[in-house]
């Protein structure tokens, strides 16, 4: 195979399905792909591919390198690492992304580190534009602009990789939209050896059993959320957001800084360390809007903001402002919907 200069999703796989975030990637890596004019292609790995391209090429996948071992599922650090670095060394693709999940956090660096090519972890955005090295004035033509906060949230940093390859970064789920490209769009399946990419000795360690507990709290797919900061001030005035979200069948929310104090627990954040959200309805109360939470939830469809501070930042996103406590606001809305709804 010859360099390639093409984007690579690598995508997550298991029991028959590919995951969300790959496909998400997959839609970003697309847009991505055309306005470079190369090919976006996906790499698989893992036991039982039999038709996986058939969830890929609706999402505009080009190519769809298929690895299979038995040996490859589930998941484990050196043979995915190993089959990476090999397969890149080999086809040098520009750009790689993948998913920042517990497998992308343990994968990309690993293998960003031997191709010594650099790796943008929770990027919220990606762009393809130029850039010119202020001390040499070299100019950089159509480079991946890997966009994430930084500093606590308190700038938005850029960064770029001008020489080397491939540039790398990781996404979180929910941060892309997941769109079908085209349902017809057709690509080409290359099946891999593993054998000229994994060494037998990277199968050192073997899974023997697993056990994977599904989270019983779902924000990411709730139609309505009502989401509590710091500014609730307990664990109590979370209670009163779930009798809110009872009656509204709705989910409880939380900024960093209210499941850090303890209020609730860490799987409702909701932001860049967190869960990314898009739904109908958004109430926010007591949420100053720092840019880790806005990047949260920013495409939620209405937003209602209930904070006693007028000049609360997340106020300039919010659809809808009450300015007041929420102590008092709150109940007043359960009362309200609990009349009008019988």
């Amino acid at each position: 195979m010859q360099d390639n200069n093409n984007l690579v999703v690598y995508c997550e796989y298991d029991e028959g399905k590919v995951a969300d975030v790959s496909l998400e990637l997959l839609t970003k890596g697309r847009q991505l792909a055309t306005e470079l004019g190369v090919q976006l292609e996906a790499v698989v790995a893992g036991d039982k591919l039999d038709g996986i391209e058939k969830q890929l090429f609706p999402y505009g996948a080009d190519v769809v390198y298929k690895v299979e071992d038995k040996r490859l599922f589930p998941y484990t650090s050196n043979p995915h690492a190993a089959l990476l670095i090999n397969l890149f060394r080999e086809i040098k693709p520009q750009i790689c992304l993948m998913g920042a999940t517990c497998i992308g956090r343990d994968l990309g660096p690993r293998v960003s580190s031997c191709l010594h090519s650099g790796l943008t972890a929770d990027c919220t955005s990606l762009v393809i534009g130029d850039h010119t090295d202020p001390k040499t004035g070299k100019e950089y033509k159509n480079l991946l602009y890997q966009i994430r906060p930084a500093f606590g949230g308190n700038i938005v940093a850029t960064i770029v990789n001008p020489e080397c390859r491939p540039q790398m970064a990781t996404v979180r789920e929910g941060v892309m939209k997941k769109e079908v490209f085209d349902p017809n769009h057709k690509g080409e399946v290359i099946n891999l050896d593993p054998s000229k990419y994994i060494a037998d000795t990277d199968y050192v360690v073997e899974i023997i059993d697993r056990h994977i507990e599904k989270s019983k709290i779902n924000i990411k797919n709730a139609p309505i959320i009502v989401a509590g900061g710091y500014g609730v001030g307990s664990k109590e005035g979370f209670d009163l957001l779930h009798q809110l979200a009872d009656v509204l069948g709705a989910e409880v929310g939380a900024t960093r800084a209210a499941v850090d104090a303890g209020y609730t627990e860490h799987a409702r954040q909701v932001g860049q360390t967190g869960v990314t959200v898009r739904p109908k309805l958004y109430i926010a109360c007591g949420i100053s809007g720092q840019i880790q939470h806005i990047a949260g939830m920013q495409d939620s469809s209405i937003i209602i903001s209930i904070n006693t501070d007028p000049n609360a930042p997340i106020n300039t996103i919010a659809d809808y402002v009450i300015t007041g406590d929420y102590a008092e606001i709150v109940p007043k809305l359960i009362k309200y919907y609990k009349k009008n709804s019988k």
